[in-house]
This record gives structure tokens, sequence and C-alpha cells, in this order.
């Protein structure tokens, strides 16, 4: 009796410690299929013994609320769900009874309170008894109604969520690979709980009501369909649901089963929720969950496999991400061979080992995770060098999260935005090399410097392994790669990376050249100075850049594998000495760029802002309020159209 009471003190201790890191810090220590397993040895034992202790994740709902925003008790206290992943346990406790069963989507438990038809609150779950007001926030929800039609106590609750689509496009804003969120129930957490509810507008979090808790003066005829299909009528995006019975329940989670990989929104389940709703009082509650609601996990398809390597992602700060490599397996319809294993917490929790025989599953039927280790040999040395860089590593605990990082400052890797940069849109225009891709290819060998960019063709089949990539998407990557092989010397010029040589300076240096190639790598200090525009800090690290024999190797190498269009044509002069800034839509340019490079190519300039020095403003709206016409106005500065720059550039047909 006594060793099992140390074990649920050791499990309560160890699950704690696992909701903390993911609700309040948003990083993972373990995996979900890990924590299910301790929390039902958790519940058996407790069972047995008789034995809960008060701060048992099995008495406890939600997350430690630890930020600086307001808190609220709630009225009533906030319980989670029950679960089961056995379907004949679930159409066993549904009996004869009629239920709705719908999403139960993966983000973040909000109430929202309403008088007289306005949004006056909106409060998280928190931990069940005291939650977080964030009721600015909620107003800029992409869906919540500021005001409904109902005018006495209205009480909803929902699930504030962010959807795939905007996860990826947030995370693809941010080139920093290690700030990234891992998915999008963190990102959704972080989103809701702001201090500052710009931040939450720009994240398109949507919420979905799932229960009407109260709205005292209406009658529902004791339905709760009739509550879903009165809040829809109050403007609420209501969670998808079906109504079922013990004769079609299977049939529809079926139905619903189906759809989960391509379904828009996070889900990590279904809710089975009574639809009498006298019964469903009747029943009560227990310490932790009401009697009359029961949430359905997917059984995840599991495969037995072999760990044949653990891969080190490198980030640019220096972290190293650790990667299970295995043996492929069929997992819900497709071909797995890596797995993400996040931090080295669950290394060691898993006591993984090469050879070791893992099971492997998809979280949510789409994230591949490894689930549990059958040998445990425990054997994987932490590697003591970088895999990028052979630097030395070393082991930090972040909160309790241990994560091994690369010392080396110079570490190819913490050079990423070098190559991001080469890659860009202004440069080599290759898409398809993400900073989370180059990364990738840096840590397995692929990319040494420029130059191998170009060979990636011969690292095929790497790619088409990698994370996030097919037949197609590898085929349109080097697709892209061979297409920028076609190329300028400016756009080289800006892709190398040389200090205070952008876009703009790398054009004007390439014009002095006449676009001649050797021209412009053998330029001098003393050239330099010569070319408008150039200073004495960019002409010295342009020419310690081409005289670092490291550099010249590299350039030659690199230029071996370019077809480097060297036509020139002499730049007009109408325009010269003229300077432009431009502002505002435009109709005949398909942006400020192309009418840049017009100006550009007359001779003229093209400013930022306006100044004494600017001859001339464009804008197809001259009597704007804008702070740009404010400007120009005030300082004499001649306000003009596009139709007007045309004319002056020759632009316009006869």
């Amino acid at each position: 009796m006594e060793d099992m009471k140390k074990r649920i003190d050791e499990l309560t201790e160890i699950l704690n410690n696992a909701s903390r890191a993911y609700y309040d810090d948003a990083s993972e220590i373990m995996t979900n299929y890990e924590y299910d397993a301790l929390y039902d040895e958790l519940l058996e034992l407790e069972e047995k013994t008789g034995y809960v202790p008060e701060e048992s994740p099995s008495q406890n709902v939600g997350y430690t609320v630890q930020s600086e925003l307001p808190k609220e008790r709630h009225a009533r206290r906030m319980l989670s769900l029950d679960k089961t992943k056995d379907r004949e346990a679930l159409r066993s406790w549904l009996g004869d009874q009629a239920a709705l069963l719908s999403w139960k989507l993966d983000g973040l438990t909000v109430v929202l309170t309403y008088e007289e038809g306005k949004l006056t609150k909106a409060v998280t779950r928190g931990n069940g008894d005291v939650g977080e007001v964030i009721t600015p926030n909620a107003k800029v929800f992409r869906n919540v109604p500021k005001a409904i039609p109902h005018k006495g106590h209205t009480v909803v609750r929902g699930e504030a969520v962010i959807r795939y689509e905007d996860f990826e496009r947030i995370n693809a804003s941010i080139d920093d690979a290690d700030a990234k969120y891992k998915n999008p129930r963190n990102l959704c957490s972080g989103s809701v709980r702001q201090l500052n509810s710009r931040v939450t507008a720009e994240r398109n979090v949507h919420f979905y009501a799932f229960t009407l808790s109260e709205a005292p003066d209406v009658d529902f005829r004791n339905s709760r369909e009739a509550q879903m299909q009165w809040m829809a009528e109050q403007g609420f995006d209501v969670v998808e649901y079906r109504k079922v019975n013990r004769e079609n329940l299977l049939e529809t989670i079926d139905a619903f089963e189906q759809r989960i990989e391509a379904f828009e929104i996070p889900s990590d389940g279904l809710v089975l929720t009574l639809e009498d709703l006298a019964y469903s009082a009747s029943l009560g509650t227990t310490a932790k969950f009401p009697r009359d609601a029961m949430a359905f996990k997917w059984r995840d398809q599991q495969a037995e496999t072999v760990l044949r390597e653990i891969e080190w992602s490198p980030s640019r700060t220096g972290l190293l991400n650790p990667v299970a490599i295995f043996d492929p397996v069929e997992l819900e319809g497709t071909t797995v061979s890596r797995a993400s294993v996040h931090n080295i917490n669950i290394v060691e929790g898993l006591k993984l080992g090469i050879g070791d025989r893992i099971t492997v599953y998809k979280a949510n039927m789409i994230i591949p995770q490894i689930s549990s280790n059958l040998t445990e040999s425990g054997n994987f040395q932490i590697p003591e060098a970088c895999p990028v860089c052979g630097g030395e590593t070393k082991i930090q605990s972040d909160g309790g999260t241990k994560v091994l990082v690369c010392t080396n400052p110079d570490c190819l890797a913490k050079q990423v935005k070098r190559f991001s940069l080469f890659v860009s849109r202004d440069a080599m225009n290759i898409e398809g090399l993400s900073e989370q891709t180059l990364l990738k290819l840096i840590g397995m060998g692929c990319i040494r410097s420029f130059p191998d960019i170009f060979t990636l063709e011969k690292h095929r089949a790497e790619i088409m392994e990698m994370e996030g990539f097919g037949q197609k998407s590898c085929e349109n990557l080097l697709a892209s790669i061979e297409n920028a092989r076609n190329t300028t010397p400016a756009r080289v010029l800006t892709a190398l990376g040389i200090p205070g040589v952008g876009v703009t300076m790398a054009n004007q240096i390439a014009r002095a050249c006449h676009n001649r190639w050797e021209e412009i790598i053998s330029l001098t200090e003393e050239n330099l100075q010569d070319i408008d525009g150039v200073g004495n800090v960019i002409s010295r690290d342009y020419a310690a850049f081409f005289q670092d024999e490291h550099n010249r190797e590299m350039v030659k190498v690199l230029y071996d594998q370019l077809h480097l269009d060297e036509s020139y044509e002499e730049q007009g002069t109408g325009l010269s000495g003229k300077v432009f800034v431009i502002t505002g839509s435009l109709n005949h340019y398909s942006n400020r760029k192309e009418l840049k490079a017009a100006i550009e190519s007359e001779g003229g300039k093209v400013a930022g802002s306006v100044s004494g020095s600017t001859d001339y403003l464009i804008t197809n709206n001259p009597e704007s309020g804008s702070s740009k016409n404010r400007a120009a106005r005030e300082l004499g500065v001649a306000i003009i159209t596009e139709d007007q720059i045309r004319e002056m550039l020759g632009d316009v047909e006869e």
C-alpha cells in the first residue's frame, strides 16, 4: 500500500510538471500518449488505494493561472470531460438516450457573458475555479458577435481556436525557426491571453459555441439541440454536431473520422452530450466531470518499428532538436519514417537507444509521434559535438525542459540568415527554401555554402523524405533552383550579403560596371568611391569581401553554375538628378517596385519619405490628407499623378 501511495505522489508531480510546461510555457516534456498512459495509471492506483492527493491532476482542471491578466472566479466550477477511446464503451454509456455528437475542438475554452444584448465579459476556463478576464481580446475574435438579439442575461461557453491555415500563415511569417509555434493549440492559448488585443486581432482567432450555460428566460423545450439552434440564431458559429442514438452512433463516429485529416480546425476527438436537459441536470457531477457528457478520443493507429537514428536538427540560435528516424511504416494511409522527439526530457523518458523496437502513431491522426519504447535500452548518447560544425555542445535547462545547444558562435546553422537572403525574392528568387527547410538541409549536410544550393538535385531522395516534402514539392523546389540559374549580376551581388549592398546599391554598382561580372568583382575601394552613393564604409567592406580568398573561390564556383545575363542598355537621362517619393495605390504599374525601376532606368532616384531634397510626390489621390501629402505641401514639393509620371517616362501610348 505504501509503495502505491508513493507512486501516486510521484505520478502527481510528473503529470503536474508536464501540465505546467504544456499550458503555461507552451512546451512539451512528454508526449500526449505518455501523459495519457501515466494518467490512467494514476486513476487506477487512486481507485485501489482511496488515496487522492489534493493536488492530483484527477482533481484539477485546466492550467494554472500565472499571467498578468485580471482574474475572476467562475460562478460555477468549470469541469473537464471524462473520456474513452472505446466505441462500444461510449455506446454503452449512451444507453437508450438521444445525444448530440460534435467535434472536440483543440483550443482554449472561453465563457462569454451578454447583458441587454451586449458582450460584457469574456473569461477563460483557467483552472476551473478561476479564469482570466480577456474581454477586450474576445471582442476582436474573428466571429464573436459583440451584440446579440436576445436582451436577457446570456452565458455561452465555447472554444477559441486557430485554424490550420492561419497557424501555417503565422508560422511562415516568423523567420526564427526556434520562435515558431509547435501546434495551433499553443498559438491559440498565447493569442487569447495577450495583454495587447491588437496582437489577438492579428492572429485570426475563431470562437465556436458548444454549450449554452445560461439564458433563464428562454424556453428550450427540454432540448439541447434547441439550445444549439438558438445560439446560431443569435449569431454564434456553433460547433458542428449530429443528433445520434444507440443505433446510429458508431456510423456517425465513422463519418467524423473520415473527415479528420482534411478538417480545417484542430480537433482531438468528439464529444457526446445528452439531449434531454432535465435528465442531464438530474445526473449531477463528479469532483471533476459532468455526468451528462463524455469525450471520445481517437484510438490512434499504432505501428511497431525499429529506431535507426536520432538526427539533431539545427536552428539559427544553436538549439539542436532531436528527430527520430525509424524503419518506414504505414500510419493513417501514409508512410512515415520520422518523428520529432521535441527535447532531451522525452529522449530520456522513453529510454531511447539505437536499434530499439518502438511504437509510433499520429497524434490527432496527423502528427507522427513515438508512443512507447518496447526495449528501453537507453543506450543513446547525447552528442558532444554539433552535427553541423563539430563544435562543442552542452545541455541547458529552460524551465525544466532540457535542450541541447551548439556553443560555436560561427556554426553554419547560426548563419542561416545569409542563406535566407541568398534565396530571397530580390536576390536569387528560389521558392521553396524557407529558413526551416534551409536549416534541415544544413543539418543533413546537403548545404555548406551558396553553390551547394545549385547541386541539390543529387540529394533528391533525401529531400523527398524530409517532413513536409514529397515528390511534387521536391520537383517544384528543384525546378525553382534551375530557373534561378538564369539571373543578372545585380541579383547575384544582392544575394552575396555584402554589408551595405542591398538591392539598390547592387543595381547601382552593376550599372556602373555595365553589368560585366569580372569588372564587378574586381572593383577597388577607389573605384567604388567613384560610384554615386557608395561611401567609405561600403567600399571598404565590398573590397574586403572579394579580396578574401575563401569568398573569391566560393564566388568562382557559384559563377560556373549560373547563366548570367551581362547585357547592358545605356541608362536614360530624362529624370537625371530628380528625386521622387511614391505613395498610395497604383493603376498602371503592378506595384511600387515596378514604377521605381522605371524611374531609375531614366536616371531618377526614389526615396522612402518626403524631405527638402524631394522633387516630386507621386500619388493618385493628390487631395489626400495623408502625412506624405501634408509634408509635400508644407515643403512645396510638386505633387503629380501616376499618369503624369508616365508622361515624363514616355510610357503613354499615342
